[in-house]
């Protein structure tokens, strides 16, 4: 069976683009989490392992290496783990695979997706960094003061927010506080405040 794994950091993220040109024969498995969530942790990942140990899984389809994670150590751990139930990984925009076709570890792959994954890691931390230089500098110029200490959000306000009524939705439906943060994109401590006002509320 081949997978066509797909994953998006938010609800809100298309994934059209990563399944352009795909096979039809393909098992669509997605997940709408940060790459930053091992592999293995993540639903989608949970599924295809299940898969793999049940030995119907024999190559996987991934649109570029970014999509299996942002943390080089475990997108290595993760492709080690495939290269040994002898499950190939084909990076499309890359045009690479982790398996030769006689099963054997394609060495030139390993080292370009060392690479890759160096820069998708160092992407992600200058990300964040610019981030809080943006902060540091509104601060010094007083356009920046976050909440003042001691003030509470107004519980109507902080649920109308775009992502905590998606949120909201996801936990009436019945979805788990953990899951509703790996789809929607937010801390864990939020979705609990959310869950507590709805609760209130109800």
């Amino acid at each position: 069976m081949k997978v066509l794994y797909i994953r998006t950091s938010t609800i809100e993220q298309n994934s059209e683009r990563q399944k352009q040109n795909k096979d039809e024969t393909c098992k669509i498995i997605e997940d709408k989490c940060s790459g930053a969530i091992p592999f293995f942790e993540r639903e989608g990942g949970k599924k295809i392992l299940e898969l793999t140990e049940k030995g119907v899984v024999d190559e996987i389809i991934v649109h570029e290496i970014d999509r299996l994670g942002r943390n080089l150590l475990d997108i290595l751990k993760t492709i080690a783990f495939f290269n040994t139930k002898k499950v190939n990984i084909e990076f499309k925009k890359q045009g690479l695979r982790t398996l030769n076709e006689d099963g054997s570890e394609n060495d030139i792959s390993k080292m370009v997706i060392s690479i890759l994954g160096v820069v998708a890691e160092m992407e992600r931390k200058m990300i964040r960094e610019r981030q809080l230089e943006g902060i540091a500098i509104a601060k010094a110029n007083g356009k920046y003061k976050g909440r003042n200490k001691g003030t509470k959000e107004n519980q109507l306000y902080f649920l109308n927010k775009e992502k905590n009524k998606k949120a909201l939705d996801y936990l009436s439906k019945g979805y788990k506080q953990i899951e509703v943060a790996k789809i929607i994109g937010l801390h864990p401590n939020t979705i609990s405040k959310i869950n507590k006002i709805r609760n209130q509320l109800a």
